[in-house]
């Protein structure tokens, strides 16, 4: 697996940083708080939308996403491979027959959603079968930069029994899938590097066009229920197959949110694989 360097030494988040994930329970709170607004967010078309835990992370912990998924009109499926202990043997098989499944039973694409390492599994899903996905979103997903640029890189070698920086397959790890891509990040992240989480501008135009980035406000453990991602999420599974267009950072949304655009890429020392 090859990374995309960085022109400045990227390092994982401060202590300081790490202490202020607590605010994650917080987010929990105001996820069950805005249900009477998260309600009133535009439904979809009912298509199939896969979500996939993040690192040494259950189904358990999608829950409250799945379920604000349900309500919104869509058919959510958890990833159903127990803990994410990352690429194990069996895996990314059972990843792909989890895909295919769903994609058979429906008859059409399948949007996925990854949190943290799962986001990572997401986009190479998509690269895999692009002819099964619909869209992808990450959140808070270091698919850049230096992999040992998180806080969590010792655990993921410690449960997945192999390194950070040479895992079980051959990707680009920064490489865009060829299907719209989402990648949204905090800069307060406590547990892996934001600029990491950033995707660079693809050389191909017509995958800059379908691939973007959004920054929120929040901590990286209360990124699967956060209100403003689950805003981003409801906007952008609602747009029509075949119809996909970037983040409308418009009016009071700027309060919210910030879509910088390829203005991040001086962070790296070469553009992206096509």
């Amino acid at each position: 697996m090859l990374f995309k360097k960085s022109k400045k030494k990227i390092k994982a988040p401060s202590v300081v940083k790490m202490m202020m994930e607590g605010r994650a329970l917080w987010e929990l709170g105001s996820y069950y708080a805005s249900k009477p607004l998260l309600n009133r967010l535009p439904k979809g078309d009912g298509h199939p939308v896969l979500v996939l835990p993040g690192l040494a992370a259950t189904d358990t912990s999608t829950i409250p996403l799945r379920n604000f998924l349900t309500e919104r009109g869509y058919a959510a499926y958890d990833w159903g491979l127990g803990r994410n202990f990352g690429l194990r043997e069996g895996i990314l098989e059972g990843m792909q027959e989890r895909l295919d499944n769903i994609f058979k039973e429906h008859g059409r694409k399948v949007s996925i959603i990854g949190w943290s390492l799962g986001g990572i599994f997401a986009r190479e899903l998509a690269k895999l079968h692009p002819e099964k996905v619909r869209s992808v979103m990450s959140l808070g997903s270091p698919h850049s930069g230096d992999p040992k640029a998180t806080n969590a890189w010792r655990l993921y070698e410690l449960v997945a029994g192999h390194s950070v920086e040479e895992p079980p397959i051959e990707t680009l790890l920064h490489k865009a899938p060829p299907v719209p891509t989402t990648s949204v990040y905090t800069k307060t992240d406590g547990v892996v590097a934001w600029e990491n989480c950033y995707q660079s501008k693809p050389i191909n135009p017509q995958k800059a066009k379908q691939t973007e980035n959004i920054c929120v406000q929040g901590s990286h453990c209360g990124l699967g229920v956060n209100p403003s991602v689950l805003y981003i999420i409801a906007d952008r599974l609602a747009q029509r197959e075949g119809k996909w267009r970037p983040f409308a950072n418009v009016g009071s949304r700027k309060v919210f949110f910030d879509t910088p655009g390829w203005g991040l890429d001086k962070l790296f020392t070469d553009k992206a694989a096509a």
